[in-house]
């Protein structure tokens, strides 16, 4: 795997992935950014909630479950000091189909946090990574 991370101008960069797509980041205004684009810490989190989410999705779908959404809300909080690394992370799931079993959507939710997803693996060796869930039934009009 390969990227390229390009300076634009400022605090503007482009992110190129070998994949063939690619991503605006800047910086805040207050480092001469124009917020144009997600921060790179911010990047981080948005790759392990897809990450994560793309893990929970394939084993609901593997085991037949009638998912027809699926949210990942993370809160984050970092470190006062330099380098100021994630401390602690929330990762919130909004599981919606037609009636899922609880059972099976938490244990997705931890096989991904546990086994499969590589975004979390490494950001869980800084961080104290905690995970919940909620389930919406389109049947009960809750999506």
């Amino acid at each position: 795997m390969k990227t390229r991370i390009k300076w634009v101008e400022d605090m503007m960069f482009v992110g190129q992935t070998s994949s063939g797509h690619a991503v605006v980041m800047d910086g805040s205004p207050d480092i001469g950014g124009h917020n144009l684009g997600p921060r790179p810490m911010e990047m981080l989190l948005l790759g392990l909630g897809g990450c994560s989410a793309i893990d929970v999705v394939l084993i609901l779908k593997r085991g037949r479950e009638a998912i027809t959404d699926c949210e990942v809300e993370i809160e984050a909080e970092r470190a006062a000091t330099d380098p100021k690394i994630f401390t602690r992370i929330n990762m919130h799931y909004i599981v919606t189909g037609s009636q899922l079993d609880r059972n099976k959507v938490d244990r997705a939710i931890k096989l991904s946090a546990e086994k499969y997803c590589s975004a979390s693996a490494m950001l869980g060796a800084v961080a104290s990574i905690t995970h919940d869930f909620e389930l919406r039934d389109v049947a009960a009009g809750n999506a």
